[in-house]
């Protein structure tokens, strides 16, 4: 697989429920009630309640990552959480992200990734490198 650098590899949106909330609450261990009740967020002046950060990291590096061959090495991944993800009980909430190749050496190829709430960025940051020899 040729990656060039202005590449668009991968657009999703990830549909988010309360129900998402709960499934990975158990996965991962995290029962923060901030990612599950209503009052326990508005007390603590969250807008609601709270996808987890890390179920949002992970959803992004995803829609990559399935678009790779299965060839390929990630070498590392980070961001920064700048706004949080707020799933409401009835309509639940759409997670958007695009792909875009930024960087491409004989080493690895630099992913830069939108991710995107109700028009507002909530990664920034958001990288993730792939050894260039795994793309092969």
């Amino acid at each position: 697989m040729t990656l060039v650098v202005g590449d668009v590899i991968a657009e999703r949106t990830v549909h988010l429920t309360r129900e998402s909330l709960v499934r990975y609450a158990g996965a991962s261990g995290d029962f923060n009630p901030i990612h599950y009740r209503d009052d326990v967020a508005a007390a603590v002046g969250l807008p609601g309640v709270l996808a987890h950060g890390m179920l949002t990291m992970g959803i992004a590096s995803s829609v990559v990552v399935s678009a790779l061959p299965g060839t390929a090495r990630v070498l590392d991944y980070g961001v920064r959480f700048t706004r949080p993800v707020v799933v409401d009980p009835e309509t639940g909430a759409d997670v958007t992200i695009s792909a875009k190749v930024a960087a491409a050496d004989d080493e690895a190829v630099r992913i830069d990734l939108t991710v995107k709430y109700a028009e507002a960025t909530v990664l920034v940051k958001a990288q993730l490198r792939v050894a260039a020899d795994s793309l092969a």
